[in-house]
Protein backbone atom coordinates (compact mmCIF):
# COMPACT_ATOMS: atom_id res chain seq x y z
CA UNK A 1 0.00 0.00 0.00
CA UNK A 2 1.10 3.37 -0.72
CA UNK A 3 0.55 6.78 0.84
CA UNK A 4 -1.89 8.04 -2.15
CA UNK A 5 -3.94 4.49 -1.44
CA UNK A 6 -3.39 5.22 2.31
CA UNK A 7 -4.27 8.82 2.80
CA UNK A 8 -7.82 8.04 0.67
CA UNK A 9 -8.94 5.31 2.50
CA UNK A 10 -8.25 7.38 5.83
CA UNK A 11 -9.86 10.02 4.75
CA UNK A 12 -12.62 7.83 3.66
CA UNK A 13 -12.73 6.48 7.25
CA UNK A 14 -12.84 10.14 8.92
CA UNK A 15 -16.00 11.20 6.74
CA UNK A 16 -17.66 8.16 6.86
CA UNK A 17 -16.79 6.10 9.87
CA UNK A 18 -15.91 9.41 12.03
CA UNK A 19 -18.22 11.72 10.60
CA UNK A 20 -16.07 14.37 11.32
CA UNK A 21 -16.25 18.02 9.76
CA UNK A 22 -14.26 18.82 6.17
CA UNK A 23 -11.84 20.94 8.04
CA UNK A 24 -11.31 18.35 11.06
CA UNK A 25 -10.59 15.88 8.12
CA UNK A 26 -8.15 17.98 6.34
CA UNK A 27 -6.31 18.86 9.36
CA UNK A 28 -5.57 15.34 9.88
CA UNK A 29 -4.82 14.95 6.43
CA UNK A 30 -2.28 17.58 6.52
CA UNK A 31 -0.98 15.93 9.50
CA UNK A 32 0.16 12.50 7.15
CA UNK A 33 1.10 14.07 4.39
CA UNK A 34 3.86 16.08 6.52
CA UNK A 35 4.90 12.64 8.04
CA UNK A 36 4.66 11.51 4.45
CA UNK A 37 6.62 13.96 2.52
CA UNK A 38 9.54 13.86 5.68
CA UNK A 39 9.83 10.30 4.92
CA UNK A 40 10.22 10.67 1.03
CA UNK A 41 13.19 13.02 1.77
CA UNK A 42 15.11 11.17 4.77
CA UNK A 43 14.35 7.40 3.68
CA UNK A 44 12.63 6.80 0.01
CA UNK A 45 11.77 3.54 0.33
CA UNK A 46 9.37 3.48 3.62
CA UNK A 47 5.95 3.42 3.16
CA UNK A 48 2.79 3.78 5.33
CA UNK A 49 3.01 0.11 6.53
CA UNK A 50 6.63 -0.58 7.07
CA UNK A 51 6.95 3.31 9.07
CA UNK A 52 8.69 1.74 12.47
CA UNK A 53 8.97 4.19 16.25
CA UNK A 54 12.24 5.20 15.17
CA UNK A 55 10.83 6.89 11.80
CA UNK A 56 8.60 8.63 13.89
CA UNK A 57 10.98 9.93 16.42
CA UNK A 58 13.01 11.40 13.36
CA UNK A 59 9.83 13.03 12.89
CA UNK A 60 9.51 14.65 15.91
CA UNK A 61 13.20 15.90 15.97
CA UNK A 62 12.56 17.55 12.85
CA UNK A 63 9.58 19.20 14.24
CA UNK A 64 11.70 20.33 17.26
CA UNK A 65 14.17 21.91 14.80
CA UNK A 66 11.72 23.74 13.02
CA UNK A 67 10.71 25.44 16.17
CA UNK A 68 7.26 24.25 16.54
CA UNK A 69 5.82 24.34 19.80
CA UNK A 70 4.59 21.73 22.21
CA UNK A 71 1.16 21.80 21.27
CA UNK A 72 1.68 22.21 17.49
CA UNK A 73 3.49 19.06 17.65
CA UNK A 74 1.04 17.41 19.88
CA UNK A 75 -1.53 18.44 17.12
CA UNK A 76 0.54 16.64 14.59
CA UNK A 77 1.01 13.31 16.71
CA UNK A 78 -3.06 13.15 17.32
CA UNK A 79 -3.41 12.90 13.62
CA UNK A 80 -0.80 10.08 12.66
CA UNK A 81 -2.60 8.44 15.89
CA UNK A 82 -5.76 8.46 14.42
CA UNK A 83 -4.02 7.23 10.66
CA UNK A 84 -2.21 4.65 12.20
CA UNK A 85 -5.53 3.42 14.63
CA UNK A 86 -7.43 3.25 11.16
CA UNK A 87 -4.38 1.33 9.56
CA UNK A 88 -4.57 -0.94 12.79
CA UNK A 89 -8.51 -1.36 12.32
CA UNK A 90 -7.90 -2.15 9.13
CA UNK A 91 -5.62 -4.79 9.61
CA UNK A 92 -3.17 -3.20 7.35
CA UNK A 93 -0.37 -3.10 10.05
CA UNK A 94 0.56 -5.63 13.03
CA UNK A 95 1.87 -3.41 15.30
CA UNK A 96 0.87 0.36 15.49
CA UNK A 97 4.03 2.76 15.54
CA UNK A 98 2.73 5.32 17.48
CA UNK A 99 2.08 3.14 20.68
CA UNK A 100 4.80 3.96 22.49
CA UNK A 101 4.99 7.33 21.20
CA UNK A 102 5.15 9.76 23.78
CA UNK A 103 3.85 13.59 23.37
CA UNK A 104 5.78 16.71 24.35
CA UNK A 105 5.03 18.14 28.02
CA UNK A 106 2.37 20.41 27.64
CA UNK A 107 1.75 23.43 30.41
CA UNK A 108 -1.28 23.37 31.92
CA UNK A 109 -2.84 26.72 31.75
CA UNK A 110 -4.82 26.90 35.07
CA UNK A 111 -8.11 28.20 34.76
CA UNK A 112 -9.36 31.51 35.84
CA UNK A 113 -10.45 31.70 39.55
CA UNK A 114 -12.66 34.45 40.77
CA UNK A 115 -12.79 35.45 44.74
CA UNK A 116 -15.60 35.56 46.63
CA UNK A 117 -14.74 38.95 47.20
CA UNK A 118 -14.50 39.49 43.26
CA UNK A 119 -18.04 37.75 43.06
CA UNK A 120 -19.87 39.53 45.59
CA UNK A 121 -18.73 42.56 43.45
CA UNK A 122 -20.56 40.90 40.36
CA UNK A 123 -24.03 40.29 41.90
CA UNK A 124 -24.13 43.81 43.76
CA UNK A 125 -23.76 45.54 39.65
CA UNK A 126 -26.77 43.97 39.31
CA UNK A 127 -29.58 46.78 38.76
CA UNK A 128 -32.36 44.86 40.21
CA UNK A 129 -34.94 47.75 38.88
CA UNK A 130 -34.03 46.53 35.45
CA UNK A 131 -36.51 44.24 34.13
CA UNK A 132 -34.41 41.43 34.04
CA UNK A 133 -32.48 42.40 37.20
CA UNK A 134 -33.99 39.70 39.52
CA UNK A 135 -33.71 36.66 36.45
CA UNK A 136 -29.57 38.03 36.15
CA UNK A 137 -29.06 37.90 40.48
CA UNK A 138 -30.52 34.40 40.37
CA UNK A 139 -28.57 33.02 37.30
CA UNK A 140 -25.28 34.50 38.96
CA UNK A 141 -26.04 33.02 42.12
CA UNK A 142 -27.26 29.51 40.18
CA UNK A 143 -23.85 29.28 38.38
CA UNK A 144 -21.56 29.88 41.99
CA UNK A 145 -24.13 27.88 43.93
CA UNK A 146 -23.90 24.35 41.99
CA UNK A 147 -20.97 25.24 39.53
CA UNK A 148 -23.24 24.13 36.48
CA UNK A 149 -22.22 24.40 32.71
CA UNK A 150 -23.60 26.96 30.92
CA UNK A 151 -25.52 24.39 28.43
CA UNK A 152 -27.08 22.85 32.13
CA UNK A 153 -27.61 26.66 33.55
CA UNK A 154 -29.63 26.96 30.55
CA UNK A 155 -31.30 23.78 30.49
CA UNK A 156 -32.74 23.98 34.13
CA UNK A 157 -36.31 22.95 34.54
CA UNK A 158 -38.80 24.30 37.23
CA UNK A 159 -39.93 21.26 37.67
CA UNK A 160 -36.60 19.68 38.41
CA UNK A 161 -35.73 21.91 41.29
CA UNK A 162 -36.65 20.41 45.23
CA UNK A 163 -36.34 23.38 46.96
CA UNK A 164 -38.39 21.17 49.55
CA UNK A 165 -34.84 19.61 50.18
CA UNK A 166 -31.89 22.13 48.64
CA UNK A 167 -31.72 19.83 45.27
CA UNK A 168 -31.89 20.37 41.59
CA UNK A 169 -31.90 17.73 39.18
CA UNK A 170 -29.36 18.73 36.17
CA UNK A 171 -28.96 17.07 32.66
CA UNK A 172 -25.18 17.34 31.99
CA UNK A 173 -22.81 15.58 29.14
CA UNK A 174 -24.59 12.56 27.12
CA UNK A 175 -27.63 13.53 28.78
CA UNK A 176 -26.71 12.08 32.20
CA UNK A 177 -28.72 13.42 35.32
CA UNK A 178 -27.39 14.12 38.65
CA UNK A 179 -28.49 16.16 41.46
CA UNK A 180 -26.90 19.07 42.58
CA UNK A 181 -27.46 20.47 46.00
CA UNK A 182 -27.93 24.21 45.70
CA UNK A 183 -27.64 26.42 48.56
CA UNK A 184 -29.99 28.72 50.19
CA UNK A 185 -29.13 32.24 48.61
CA UNK A 186 -29.16 30.66 45.13
CA UNK A 187 -32.55 29.09 46.05
CA UNK A 188 -33.85 32.43 47.66
CA UNK A 189 -33.19 34.39 44.57
CA UNK A 190 -34.76 31.81 42.13
CA UNK A 191 -37.58 32.30 44.51
CA UNK A 192 -38.07 35.90 44.18
CA UNK A 193 -37.62 35.25 40.04
CA UNK A 194 -40.48 32.67 39.97
CA UNK A 195 -42.49 34.51 41.96
CA UNK A 196 -41.94 37.90 40.15
CA UNK A 197 -40.81 38.30 37.10
CA UNK A 198 -41.05 35.20 35.82
CA UNK A 199 -44.81 34.74 36.96
CA UNK A 200 -45.97 38.00 35.48
CA UNK A 201 -44.31 36.60 32.05
CA UNK A 202 -47.70 36.41 29.49
CA UNK A 203 -45.35 35.66 26.47
CA UNK A 204 -43.75 32.45 26.74
CA UNK A 205 -43.44 30.55 24.06
CA UNK A 206 -45.06 26.74 23.46
CA UNK A 207 -41.93 24.36 24.97
CA UNK A 208 -40.68 26.44 27.51
CA UNK A 209 -43.44 26.73 29.87
CA UNK A 210 -40.96 24.68 31.85
CA UNK A 211 -37.38 26.67 31.13
CA UNK A 212 -36.71 28.49 34.43
CA UNK A 213 -34.51 31.42 33.24
CA UNK A 214 -36.91 32.80 29.96
CA UNK A 215 -35.49 35.75 27.61
CA UNK A 216 -37.90 38.91 26.97
CA UNK A 217 -39.22 36.85 24.06
CA UNK A 218 -40.98 34.15 26.26
CA UNK A 219 -37.40 31.60 24.70
CA UNK A 220 -35.17 29.94 26.73
CA UNK A 221 -31.45 31.85 27.12
CA UNK A 222 -29.23 31.59 24.85
CA UNK A 223 -25.55 30.16 25.79
CA UNK A 224 -24.50 33.25 23.90
CA UNK A 225 -26.66 35.27 26.46
CA UNK A 226 -25.43 34.11 29.41
CA UNK A 227 -21.57 35.05 28.20
CA UNK A 228 -23.12 38.68 27.80
CA UNK A 229 -24.31 38.91 31.48
CA UNK A 230 -21.54 37.71 32.89
CA UNK A 231 -19.08 39.82 30.56
CA UNK A 232 -21.17 42.40 31.64
CA UNK A 233 -20.96 42.09 34.79
CA UNK A 234 -17.51 41.45 35.31
CA UNK A 235 -16.92 44.99 33.39
CA UNK A 236 -19.06 46.90 35.57
CA UNK A 237 -17.51 45.34 38.93
CA UNK A 238 -13.81 46.42 37.32
CA UNK A 239 -12.88 43.09 37.25
CA UNK A 240 -9.81 42.42 34.63
CA UNK A 241 -9.54 38.77 34.40
CA UNK A 242 -11.27 36.71 31.47
CA UNK A 243 -14.40 36.17 33.19
CA UNK A 244 -17.26 33.49 31.62
CA UNK A 245 -19.95 31.17 32.91
CA UNK A 246 -17.51 28.56 33.18
CA UNK A 247 -14.77 30.92 35.84
CA UNK A 248 -17.77 30.52 38.27
CA UNK A 249 -17.69 26.81 37.75
CA UNK A 250 -13.92 26.66 38.23
CA UNK A 251 -14.39 29.09 41.31
CA UNK A 252 -17.40 26.84 42.99
CA UNK A 253 -15.17 23.93 42.78
CA UNK A 254 -11.92 26.01 43.85
CA UNK A 255 -13.69 27.45 46.82
CA UNK A 256 -14.95 24.40 47.95
CA UNK A 257 -11.71 22.79 48.12
CA UNK A 258 -10.03 25.15 49.69
CA UNK A 259 -12.94 25.17 52.45
CA UNK A 260 -12.02 21.62 52.97
CA UNK A 261 -14.20 19.92 50.96
CA UNK A 262 -14.02 16.17 50.07
CA UNK A 263 -13.18 15.92 46.70
CA UNK A 264 -14.98 13.19 45.70
CA UNK A 265 -17.82 15.32 46.33
CA UNK A 266 -16.80 17.97 44.69
CA UNK A 267 -16.32 15.44 41.67
CA UNK A 268 -20.19 14.09 41.73
CA UNK A 269 -21.56 17.91 41.83
CA UNK A 270 -19.58 19.18 38.99
CA UNK A 271 -20.63 15.73 37.10
CA UNK A 272 -17.65 14.60 36.48
CA UNK A 273 -19.14 11.06 37.55
CA UNK A 274 -22.79 11.38 37.12
CA UNK A 275 -25.12 10.91 40.07
CA UNK A 276 -28.28 9.78 39.01
CA UNK A 277 -31.85 9.74 40.75
CA UNK A 278 -32.08 6.37 40.69
CA UNK A 279 -28.80 5.99 41.99
CA UNK A 280 -27.75 8.49 44.01
CA UNK A 281 -27.81 6.38 47.35
CA UNK A 282 -25.12 3.70 45.38
CA UNK A 283 -22.92 7.36 44.45
CA UNK A 284 -22.86 9.37 47.80
CA UNK A 285 -25.69 9.91 50.54
CA UNK A 286 -27.66 13.07 49.66
CA UNK A 287 -26.94 14.30 53.46
CA UNK A 288 -23.64 14.44 52.79
CA UNK A 289 -23.74 16.35 49.68
CA UNK A 290 -26.21 19.08 51.32
CA UNK A 291 -23.58 19.14 54.64
CA UNK A 292 -20.53 19.68 52.06
CA UNK A 293 -22.31 22.79 50.05
CA UNK A 294 -24.09 23.93 53.54
CA UNK A 295 -20.57 23.77 55.39
CA UNK A 296 -18.07 24.58 52.67
CA UNK A 297 -19.53 26.90 50.54
CA UNK A 298 -19.16 30.70 50.75
CA UNK A 299 -22.18 31.93 49.85
CA UNK A 300 -24.29 30.09 52.36
CA UNK A 301 -21.61 31.45 55.34
CA UNK A 302 -23.49 34.81 56.01
CA UNK A 303 -27.32 32.90 54.98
Amino acid sequence: MDWKSAINGFKAFLKIERSLSPHSVEAYLSDVHQLAGFLEETDSGTNPLNVTQAHIQSFIERLNELGLSARTQSRFLSGLRAFYRYLFIEEAITQDPMELIDGPKLDRKLPEVLSYDEIQEMIQCIDLSHPQGTRNKAIIETLYACGLRVSELTGLRISHLYRDIGFVKVLGKNDKERLVPIGSQALKHIGYYLDGERRGMLNVQPGSQDILFLNRRGNGLSRVMVFHIVKELANLAGIKKKVSPHTFRHSFATHLVEGGADLRAVQEMLGHASITTTEIYTHMDTDYLRETILSFHPRNKSA
